[in-house]
């Protein structure tokens, strides 16, 4: 089983928030010499959008698309006591332990469906892992991509797999499709979903979903209001994300039939 590495980093300075985002994820140094973009088990949807971020994220990374380091980072207490601006201080507060950072892109700009480029191929790449993942957060509206160094960069997979905030009846969700495809911002330009497929499914087997989905962290699946383990729940998000690459064959013709 191929286990991607990540590393785990103490913030050191709470350096600005980001307002963009409606989780108010922030950016911070980490005692590596990094700044990151702080992703907080403390806002909206909690520690499942931490979850998706990071399976979304590796699953991508292990596909050839291009993600920021994602890093786990400890927070500790000290920072909410010396916040002035009383909604960040809840959020500091409500999110000491472990969260997820993607390393920050300084001068990174957000993509531009009109301006920015992208090759056929990386935009089918994209297209299919977010049917894989049902991301319903990469629109015109909200891109969540960025352009860095003239490449194209995923950022914020948080409200994707949003199956786990019911919880009931994953089998039922892993086997649909993914209508609102039609919305992604690279569907126009996704014009080589065939071979995209084909890569994807090279490059992603039972074992790299398990070996990416061990990578979750026993205290995000902690749940006092539900009776499943962490380890059951992996081999549900396990399972889930299996059962999604099974169908791949039926997301590719969706996303084809919707451009």
């Amino acid at each position: 089983m191929n286990i991607p590495e990540i590393r785990t980093v103490d913030v050191v300075r709470y350096v600005t928030p980001l307002r963009e985002g409606g989780s108010l994820p922030a950016i911070v140094d980490a005692d590596d010499g990094f700044s990151y973009v702080l992703k907080f088990r403390g806002a909206g949807q909690g520690k499942k959008a931490l979850i998706a971020e990071l399976l979304g994220g590796e699953l991508a990374r292990a596909i050839g698309l291009k993600v920021p380091e994602l890093v786990f980072m400890n927070l500790d207490a000290s920072f909410s006591k010396t916040e002035p601006d009383e909604e960040i201080q809840d959020l500091l507060k409500f999110s000491v332990g472990l969260n997820l950072g993607l390393h920050y892109l300084s001068g990174a700009i957000t993509f531009d469906p009109l301006v920015s480029e992208v090759d056929g191929l990386t935009a089918s790449k994209v297209v299919i892992l977010d049917s894989l993942i049902t991301n319903i957060d990469r629109t015109v509206r909200n891109t969540n991509l960025l352009s860095w160094n003239k490449e194209l960069w995923l950022i914020d997979h948080g409200a994707a797999i949003y199956f786990h905030h019911a919880w009931n009846n994953w089998e039922t969700h892993a086997e649909k499709t993914f209508p609102a495809i039609a919305d992604h911002v690279l569907l126009e330009k996704a014009d080589r979903l065939e071979e995209a497929k084909s890569i994807i499914q090279e490059g992603v087997s039972p074992a790299t979903i398990e070996g990416i989905v061990s990578l979750l962290p026993d205290d995000w699946l902690t749940d006092p209001s539900g009776d499943e383990s962490p380890e059951e729940k992996r081999k549900v998000y396990t399972a889930y994300l299996s059962k999604r690459l099974e169908n791949i064959d039926l997301l590719t013709k969706e996303a084809e039939d919707a451009r």
